[in-house]
C-alpha cells in the first residue's frame, strides 16, 4: 500500500475536518486531492508541488480548503473548513512523479490511496 488516507467522517455543515495522507510515496512527489461525490464523476480538489512551494485549488473549495505537506513525515493534509453538504464525497489522495501542467487531471497521477468518506449533513 503506497498511500493511506484518514480523517474522514460525518460533520455538520459549517464544520471542519482535516484529512491526512500517509506513505513513502509522498516523498519527492507532487500530490493531489480528488473527490468523488455520490453518483458523480471524480473531481479535482487541490494540488501541491513536491516541495510545497506551489498549491492550487478547485474554485469550489478556494478559501475554505488548505493543502499542505510535511516531507519529514511523508504526510499530506487537506484542512477543510466551512464544509457544505455538497462537499460530501469519497476523498482520495494521489501522487504524481513528474511535472505536469494538467495536475488537475486524475490521469496525471500514478499512485492513489483507497479513499476516505466525508459526509456533511445540512
Amino acid at each position: 500500500v503506497r498511500l493511506v488516507e484518514s480523517g474522514g467522517g460525518l460533520v455538520q455543515a459549517g464544520g471542519s475536518l482535516r484529512l491526512s495522507c500517509a506513505g513513502r510515496t509522498v516523498r519527492g512527489n507532487s500530490m493531489g486531492w480528488f473527490r468523488q461525490p455520490p453518483g458523480k464523476e471524480g473531481e479535482f480538489v487541490a494540488a501541491i508541488t513536491w516541495n510545497g512551494g506551489s498549491t492550487d485549488y478547485a474554485d469550489s473549495v478556494k478559501g475554505r480548503f488548505t493543502i499542505s505537506r510535511d516531507n519529514v513525515y511523508n504526510m499530506v493534509y487537506l484542512q477543510m473548513n466551512s464544509l457544505k453538504p455538497e462537499d460530501t464525497a469519497v476523498y482520495y489522495c494521489a501522487a504524481r512523479r513528474y511535472y505536469s501542467s494538467w495536475y488537475y487531471l486524475p490521469a496525471e497521477y500514478e499512485y492513489w490511496g483507497q479513499g476516505t468518506q466525508v459526509t456533511v449533513s445540512s
